[in-house]
């Protein structure tokens, strides 16, 4: 499995919130340079971010986002769900997909002996990037 762009720049950018959290409101423009991000997609992914309640957004001269709850509360599952949807090894095992199956592209998923592997990966990858928060990835920093 790979993060999409995406997700690996939302998290750096969102990094870039936390450390800045007492700040207020951060301009773009000071993320996309500290962060070597352009500052268009910088603008698409955090629209993403904010519709996921995840940043707010201020507009004027003292303008610029910040995240929507402190560091400790926001976990980075939340973060690349929010960019690249559901996180699965493959498209079969997703969590829009568990049920009925419908976009299983082999056709096997009832006698799939690999699915269980997928399943316990899926699981494995969620259950890592819902246990470390923001706050969690600054604290790695000391």
């Amino acid at each position: 499995m790979r993060l999409s762009s995406r997700g690996e720049y939302g998290v750096r950018a969102m990094i870039h919130l936390a450390l800045n959290y007492n700040e207020g409101f951060i301009p773009l423009s000071r993320i996309a340079a500290a962060e070597d991000i352009s500052q268009q997609y910088l603008e698409q992914i955090f629209a993403s971010l904010r519709r996921r309640g995840l940043i707010v957004s201020n507009r004027g001269v003292k303008g610029g986002y910040s995240l929507s709850s402190p560091p400790q509360a926001i976990y980075v599952g939340e973060i690349i769900r929010a960019l690249d949807g559901p996180i699965a090894p493959v498209e079969c095992v997703s969590d829009e997909n568990e049920e009925d199956d419908p976009d299983c592209r082999c056709g096997k998923s009832d006698s799939c002996l690999a699915r269980n592997l997928w399943m316990k990966l899926r699981d494995h990858i969620n259950q890592l990037l819902d246990g470390i928060t923001l706050q969690d990835m600054l604290n790695w920093k000391n």
